[in-house]
């Protein structure tokens, strides 16, 4: 098998994507990214971790952002430039986090359009995981205390947000299976078995 393979995890929310990921990242014995790409970049660059996350609500958040503005090209700004701590820098030094833990290490790396970041890439897997509506339902509820319509409404937005980011830094839709190496639905595999069938195209594909 390959030297080092990085597995790209995307997910619709309540689909239990991120649980996936972690029993992966366990089970293989690799590490698991998802927030913490917010800290390293924010060591790389000396940007304050808090703008990391500003950025990132504000680009899910804001529905300017629905059309592609700026597909992410790996461009890095000088600190001496107006726009160095712009939402589209930052998203760049996530980016260069992520690229180089692809050249580094074999890690899981939860969202953050990790899939395109690294579309290049020959040791990568990208997998999208999702399930019907409830089901998602039905996961989510196991996390927040909302009455039934308050959770159908944060999972829509959870879902629209996630789309919006994708769309903006990589001008695809977040949900086209032709992004992805690998799409399952949690709900007729089980997170075990989701965990094992990634298990199973890595070694068709890298060994």
């Amino acid at each position: 098998m390959q030297k080092n393979i990085v597995i790209t995890i995307a997910r619709q929310y309540g689909s239990g994507g991120k649980t996936v990921g972690e029993m992966l990242a366990k089970k293989l014995d690799i590490h698991y990214y998802d927030r913490e790409l917010m800290k390293l970049a924010s060591e790389e660059s000396g940007i304050n971790e808090a703008l990391f996350a500003n950025a990132d609500e504000m680009v899910k958040g804001n529905s300017l952002f629905r059309a592609s503005k700026n597909v992410y090209g790996g461009e890095l700004l000088p600190p001496d430039s107006d726009d160095f701590t712009s939402r589209d820098n930052l998203f760049n030094y996530q980016a260069k986090i992520i690229r180089q833990l692809a050249d580094t290490e074999s890690c899981v790396i939860m969202g953050r359009c990790a899939d395109y970041v690294l579309k290049d890439y020959d040791n990568v897997l990208s997998v999208f995981v999702h399930a019907p509506h409830d089901f998602c339902m039905e996961m989510a509820g196991k996390k927040h205390s909302m009455s039934e319509r308050e959770l159908e409404k944060y999972i829509a937005k959870m879902d629209k947000q996630r789309a919006e980011y994708y769309k903006y830094h990589t001008g695809r839709e977040w949900t086209d299976a032709r992004n992805y190496d690998l799409c399952l639905n949690s709900s007729k595999l089980g997170f075990e078995r989701c965990v094992e069938e990634i298990i199973a195209y890595m070694k068709v594909r890298f060994e």
